[in-house]
């Protein structure tokens, strides 16, 4: 890949400083995120809010924005670029990029925010005893899977066949995702099929399977690429009645029909406290892992009463947060 391709495909890089020649003796972090530079106002926005809560502010530190839009292949140059420059934090958010920094340093500090479980991936020895360089937030997105089947299957009844999308880029949670459906799809009567999306075409492409094989509900896999496109999937979903269970409340906020699990906000904010307590001194072997025990049902009514879905009074009665 040329450098020119590379840099762009990475997204935006900013930075937080006073000026060029302060940010020169700052402390460098490198925080990667498989979204686009879209999602910069609310994640980037609640990473920064957590590293100010540790007590660390734009004039303290240099923090490098690298949205990589779903170009997973432009981890591995861009952990060696970061290694070699050895920037005082690393902040991953997946499964995927999180590993590919820990393939690339066992010295400088690392921050993950995942869906998956972190010891499974081999990213820590433990959740209390992380041990070594990383540490960070787990989300606990495979454990989501089963009730959000659950869910969808009390709100959409009649739906048998489902069709799961996932990011074949992204394999660490493509993996966990894959594993946790089909058990739990057998266990509801439901008749899984698999689809794979890491590009914006590819989306389409994914869309025009499923209809032509008539699939009865689409359930989007965590996924930072995809999550990041989630008014596109909303407006295919609409556009074929499709009811869609998104990966984040951001997703419904955007038209999909529902989503159970963490918020992903918070994920982002906890990530930028860890990263701001290690610059104060931290060791991330010190800092046991995070798990959100706090899951949040969201539904979007709108969306509901255009597919002509009526939601049941028990639905709705677990749901923390209804959009109309």
């Amino acid at each position: 890949m040329r450098r020119r391709e590379f840099i762009a495909g990475l997204g935006s890089v900013a930075a937080l400083g006073l000026s060029a020649q302060a940010q020169t003796a700052l402390p460098v972090v490198g925080f990667i995120s498989a979204r686009s530079s879209a999602d910069d106002a609310r994640y980037g926005g609640a990473f920064r809010k957590g590293l100010g809560e540790a007590g660390i502010y734009g004039q303290s530190v240099t923090v490098e924005y690298h949205w990589l839009n779903g170009q997973y292949d432009s981890l591995p140059s861009l952990m060696a670029d970061l290694v070699r420059r050895h920037v005082a934090v690393i902040v991953t958010t997946g499964g995927t990029a999180a590993l590919a920094a820990k393939a690339a340093t066992v010295d400088i500090p690392i921050v993950f925010g995942v869906n998956e479980n972190p010891v499974s991936l081999g990213l820590v020895a433990s959740l209390a005893r992380p041990g070594g360089n990383v540490t960070g937030v787990n989300v606990l997105g495979q454990e989501a899977v089963a009730k959000q089947l659950e869910l969808l299957h009390m709100l959409v009844p009649k739906a048998v066949r489902v069709a799961v999308l996932v990011n074949p880029a992204n394999a660490a949670n493509t993996e966990t995702t894959l594993r946790a459906a089909p058990d739990a799809a057998r266990a509801l009567g439901l008749e899984i099929q698999v689809l794979k999306a890491s590009s914006i075409r590819e989306i389409d492409a994914a869309f025009a399977t499923l209809v032509r094989e008539r699939a009865d509900a689409l359930f989007v896999g965590g996924d930072g690429f995809l999550g990041s496109r989630r008014v596109q999937l909303t407006l295919l979903s609409v556009r074929h009645g499709i009811p869609t269970f998104g990966q984040d409340r951001e997703a419904v906020e955007a038209g999909m029909l529902m989503h159970y699990g963490t918020n992903s906000a918070y994920m982002y904010r906890e990530v930028g406290v860890y990263t701001g307590r290690i610059l104060k001194g931290a060791k991330p072997a010190d800092l046991p892992v995070i798990q959100s025990t706090k899951f949040d049902l969201t539904i979007n009514l709108t969306t509901a009463k255009a597919l002509g879905i009526d939601v049941p009074p028990n639905v709705l009665a677990l749901a923390d947060e209804v959009i109309e």
